[in-house]
């Protein structure tokens, strides 16, 4: 490579990750975690049956999980300001990415949740435990060691889909990359080097993640 190049990738190095490490990561865990709580309300909405909520449940996830995530980027962005509801681009983010995980995410904790023998919640009953009591107890700490990969994984995926903020203004790793791109058009170079920013992010947590793993293993055998 030339000098020139070189130049511009070490002067665009901290240009790129400083947006990572003050918006893609900021908004990858607002996002999750919000996404977790939506995800476990929903999934214990299902598995306990309640007829109206299991199918406005079921109606958000239908909704969610087969529209794309750009579109309803654009929903929310674009669309409500057009009838007066006008969202900064973070906030927006947020909530967008957080409804659409959490539609993926009830999904897997409804089906960890259903992985648990019947019998843990009768011996809950038997012990003079509630049915909110059991659950918290007994069923759903079983349901999430099993959804822990799952989740896991959708948290890892969730840090590359925040690039699609870029498309709403959002100054985050891909919007700042192609900022420095139309400044000095090095389009190759660059998306490679935000590229391998993604990877250190995601290598980072697929880290973080197998340390998790073992420690639920450990927990599981003791």
């Amino acid at each position: 490579m030339s000098e020139r190049l070189w130049g511009i990738l070490i002067d665009s190095f901290p240009k790129i990750l400083i947006p990572g490490l003050t918006a893609t990561i900021p908004l990858t865990v607002i996002a999750f975690s919000l996404a977790m709580v939506i995800a476990v309300a929903a999934a214990m909405a299902q598995f306990a049956h309640v007829p109206v909520v299991t199918q406005l449940c079921r109606f958000y996830i239908w909704i969610f999980r087969g529209t794309p995530l750009l579109v309803q980027l654009f929903v929310v962005f674009y669309g409500l300001a057009k009838v007066g509801i006008r969202i900064d681009p973070f906030p927006s983010a947020v909530i967008v990415f957080s409804l659409n995980e959490g539609a993926y995410c009830a999904e897997t904790v409804r089906a960890a949740l259903e992985a648990v023998p019947s019998g843990q919640l009768e011996a809950g009953y038997c012990a003079g435990m509630s049915y909110l009591q059991t659950m918290r107890r007994i069923i759903l700490p079983q349901a999430m060691r099993t959804a822990f990969p799952s989740l896991s994984n959708s948290l890892i995926a969730m840090v590359k889909d925040t690039s699609l903020a870029a498309n709403i203004t959002v100054v985050e790793m891909f919007r700042a990359t192609q900022k420095i791109d139309a400044r000095v058009y090095e389009p190759l170079a660059l998306y490679i080097e935000v590229g391998l920013i993604y990877l250190l992010f995601s290598t980072v947590l697929t880290w973080l993640q197998g340390i998790g793993e073992k420690k639920l293993g450990a927990y599981e055998e003791g």
